[in-house]
This record gives structure tokens, sequence and C-alpha cells, in this order.
């Protein structure tokens, strides 16, 4: 039988389950802890997920956008990572069960991020492109990239069409981002790359239920935001609903249908609970009901951070704090400090989200941003888009790998390696999909 191998220690075992956000910064703040931490994740290294969408439109390779575990703490002694897939929860042992055997713990914090949430609808979830990892944002660029290719060998122009209509569900930054991305793709890329190609007939479609997009923003980021997707070509459709897809014919809650074998689902995202919890304690999101400090309701030593956690003791998030990765971040730092107050016999402090914006980018030039009650939109947005992003990059040579990238393509108007990975390769995609769609997306 396998086993975890991680040394006996008379200390406290805190068990980390995720290496995102919250279960990184977790890790760091119990540096100086006495206590042993035991950090679980299904992949060995953190995926900075905000700029997921431009490996999937090849704006950056995979590598420049997640950095290994083992390399953040080489130098946290304290701390033991296994790469482990976690099966179920023994709460009333202290046992966690993985596929690399049994671990114990004297503190369990779920931090396993969150998936792709189709919202019950099966045929949806079977024929839609769903992007929450790094193996699916391969997929997609191989996928894209392989429909221009084909398109060549076609001349049906409702064929044609078909392969070139790309449709993004969900008006949120990630929808708004990916639009963008294929926007510029689309006037800057496929013009040079395949002259051949009829790129009158590649149509760019957003689709949003609500009133408007970016809705966790003013009204007035919203209109700016329209007015860049406008202007790139984006066909931008409010108020409107998927209601079939089968593949190939998309039918709206309008009335219209949309040809198109491309349909790219970022209309939400669900938890991803382990088993062994009553339904009690999980919310139809997947997310776990928590309190003020994050322990899970009806238990003493089991938390859940980030998107796996439901706090509704805050009365300007009455249905819960987003799922976002600032929330996740500041989640993981403050339990990390109640942990060690709790090892002191100290009150643990109640946790309240700071707000520090919400900001995304529509293109070359193009960007909403708002924080400490200031609203940018254009091109300054667009520069603080990226030192924020830049900032919060794990390590230095991602940080200036995507820094070099950016600036190339600023000046060049041209993107990365545009490869599409076949047979051998394939397969060890097709491998990373089948574990992406039986375990969470950070366990």
């Amino acid at each position: 039988m396998i086993q975890p191998n991680i040394p006996e220690s008379d200390r406290p075992r805190v068990v980390i389950v995720g290496g995102g956000f919250g279960g990184i910064n977790l890790a760091k703040a119990l540096k100086h802890a006495p206590v042993q931490v035991v950090l679980l994740d299904r992949n060995n290294y953190h995926l900075f997920q905000p700029l997921l969408y431009q490996v999937a439109t090849a704006g950056l390779e995979p590598d420049s956008i997640a950095f290994p575990l083992r390399g953040i703490f080489k130098n946290q002694k304290n701390l033991h990572f296994r790469m482990a897939e976690v099966k179920a929860v023994r709460s009333e042992e202290n046992v966690l069960e993985t596929n690399i055997g049994e671990i114990r713990y004297n503190y369990l914090v779920i931090a396993t991020g969150s998936n792709t949430n189709f919202f019950g609808n099966n045929q949806i979830a079977e024929n839609a492109i769903g992007m929450k990892s790094l193996i699916e944002a391969v997929q997609i660029r191989n996928y894209v990239l392989k429909q221009f290719e084909e398109s060549l060998l076609l001349n049906d122009e409702r064929l044609i069409r078909r392969k070139l209509n790309f449709v993004m569900v969900g008006g949120g930054p990630t929808g708004v981002e990916l639009a963008g991305a294929f926007a510029e793709l689309r006037k800057y890329i496929l013009p040079k790359d395949y002259p051949e190609l009829p790129i009158h007939l590649m149509n760019i479609f957003l689709v949003e239920a609500g009133p408007r997009v970016l809705a966790s923003m003013s009204e007035a980021s919203s209109v700016n935001t329209l007015k860049g997707l406008d202007f790139l070509g984006v066909k931008v459709l409010l108020n409107t609903a998927v209601k079939e897809y089968d593949g190939t014919t998309l039918k709206l809650s309008n009335g219209d249908t949309i040809e198109t074998q491309s349909l790219l689902w970022s209309a939400g995202v669900k938890g991803f609970p382990l088993e062994g919890f009553p339904d009690s304690v999980l919310l139809p999101n997947g997310s776990m009901k928590v309190n003020e400090v994050n322990l899970v309701e009806g238990y003493s030593n089991i938390y859940a951070i980030g998107d796996m956690a439901r706090m509704l003791n805050d009365e300007r998030f009455p249905k819960g704090y987003p799922m976002v990765a600032q929330v996740a971040i500041q989640q993981g730092a403050q339990l990390g400090a109640n942990i060690k107050n709790s090892l002191r016999g100290k009150v643990m402090k109640a946790f309240r989200y700071k707000d520090l914006g919400s900001m995304a980018t529509i293109g070359r030039n193009r960007a909403v941003a708002e924080f400490a009650g200031i609203r940018l939109s254009g091109y300054i947005a667009w520069i603080a888009w990226m030192a924020v992003h830049l900032l919060n990059l794990l390590g230095f040579r991602n940080k200036l790998v995507v820094f070099i990238n950016w600036f190339y393509r600023y000046f060049t108007y041209d993107r990365g390696t545009r490869i599409i990975i076949k047979r051998g390769a394939a397969n060890i995609v097709k491998l990373g999909k089948t574990m992406d769609q039986t375990t969470a997306s950070n366990i």
C-alpha cells in the first residue's frame, strides 16, 4: 500500500487541501508557527488563473503562469508537500483519505477552489468548453488553431461559419477578456498566419443572461466595456440565456440560433467539496457553510476558505463573498493568524473582506478598473491591469517572461507560439482531462 511518508511530529498537524491562492497564503502565514503543515494538491504547481485565458488564445505559454509549489516553499522547514488526490474525510477520526494513503490531521483546511458550473445542463456540459485548468487552456488553444486549419479545407460558407463562430457565455471578467482576446486574434494574427482564410465569416459572440456585462462593477464601467467590445467587433447579446447546445447549433432564449462548434463557458463556477460531509453543510453551488472564522458549520477543527467557503455574516455581501482570488488570499492569511492565536489560547478574529477593487481588460489599450473609489478606463486602466497582474504572479522568472511577452506583442502585434499538439502529447492531455473530470480543480 502506498504511504504518504510524512514525518511524525509532536506538533499539531495542519493539512491544507489545495495549492491555490487560499492554500498557499495560509501555508505562508504558518511559516513560523509551532505546527507541521502538510499541503496537498493533485498538481505540483500553483496556477495563476487570471491569465489562463491568454494561454487559451496563444498569448502566453503554459509555464508562464504556473509556479512549482515546492519552489514556493523551499525555505519553509515546517511544510511538507505531497502530490495527491483527496478522496474523502473521516471527521470522527480526524483522517483524510487520499490516493497516497491516509493522512491524520489536527486542523483540516479545505481550499480546493472551484470548477466550471453548467447549472445542471448535461447537454451543455458535454458539448461546451470550460476553462478552469492549465490542461483545458492548452486544449482550447489546440482546438481553436485546429478550427482555423480545417476551415481552409472547406468551400461551403455555412460549414466555415460554423467553425469560425466563437461564442463566449458569461459576461463577467473571464468572458469579457476571452471575447476581447479572440477579437484581437482575428484582427492582428489571422490575416498574417492565414491569409487565405475568409476572416469576414468569423464572428465572436458574448452571451450574457443579465442586463449588462461586468455586473459586479459600476454602470459606467459596464458601458465602457460594451463600447470597447463593440470597437473590436464583438457581438454582445444581453438579457439572453443559453437554452440548448448540441455541439453545432446553439439555441438562445430570445429565439435566435447560432451555428457554432465552439462554445466557451464562463458563466459560473462551483465548489468541489470532499466526500464525508452531510448535505446540511453543503450549498447548491458546492461551497460549504462557514462561520465568521471560516470554521465549517458543525465542526471544531475543519475550515474552508476561498471558493469553498460561504460566509454570510457580512451585510455588504448578503449572498456571500464573491468567488475571486482576493477573498481566498485574505481568508488564507487571516486563518493562518487565527490558528496561531488558537494555539496560544487567544480568541480568533472574525474575517471581514477588504475589497481592493475589480478590473478587466478588453483588449489592447482598453480596460476598466475600480478601486478605492476611483474608476479608470482605457489606456490608464490597461496599464494598471498589467501592473497588478505582474505583481501578483509568483516567481521572478514568470514576471520577467510575461512582461517580455507583453512588451513584444505590443510593438509587433504578434502572439505566442501557435502550435497544435497532437498524438502522443494529445494522449497526455486526454489523461489530464480525465483527471479534471473526476477530481476538484485544486485537489
